[in-house]
This record gives C-alpha cells, structure tokens and sequence, in this order.
C-alpha cells in the first residue's frame, strides 16, 4: 500500500508565495522521480513540474522562474515552492510519483488527492 499525502493548498494573494509538500510513505522500494501537475476549472491536467531521484527537474514553461521543486530523497518528499503568484495559477495541485512498490515488478504511477491553490485579491 503506497500513499501520497500532500499539504500546503491555501488561498493567497496575487503576487504571494506558498510551498506544497508531499510525502510518500508506505511499501516504496525505490522512487524515481516525483513531480506535480494542476487542474485549473475547464481545463485539462498539465504538467506544473518534476524532478527525478537524482535532481534533475523539468517545469512547465508558464511557471519557469516562479516556481521550484526539490525533493528529499531520505523523506520521500517532494516540495513546490511558489513564489510570484498569479490568479491563472489558481488550481487543484496534484502529487505525482513514479515508485517501485513491494511485489510489483515495474515501476508505476502514484497520485495524490490533491490540494487546492487559490490565488485571488
């Protein structure tokens, strides 16, 4: 059983920051990377960023210099940190981690239940 736990989700002001946080825990053998995605109202779930077990990140293109992940390989933990917020921003955030889990024999796609990002005045 595998569970990804997000926190951080608040209603801020245009121009505000805020940092996501998301653990994984359960039977992890190995993670390979993490990452977030969004699913704004009427739109489709994109990419917001990811980051591999090694560092190496990849963010969406209308985030780039806003926000940054990290990740704590020895918590299973992933952070967003959102900075310069806009109310396009405004979102569902979801965790996502590509994990090998005890008795599987590939790895596979975890998600969180999501947390809820508003940017509004």
């Amino acid at each position: 059983q595998v569970q990804l736990l997000e926190s951080g989700g608040d209603l801020v002001q245009p121009g505000g920051s805020l940092r996501l946080s998301c653990a994984a825990s359960g039977s992890i053998l190995s993670i390979a990377a993490m990452g977030w995605y969004r699913r704004a109202p009427g739109k489709q779930r994109e990419l917001v960023g990811s980051i591999t077990r090694g560092g190496t990140t990849n963010y969406a293109n209308s985030v780039k210099g806003r926000f940054t992940i990290s990740i704590d390989n020895a918590k299973n933990t992933v952070y967003l940190q959102m900075n310069s917020l806009k109310p396009e921003d405004t979102a569902v955030y979801y965790c996502n981690s590509r994990l090998l889990s005890v008795g599987s024999a590939s790895y596979s796609d975890y998600w969180g239940q999501g947390t809820q990002v508003t940017v509004s005045s």
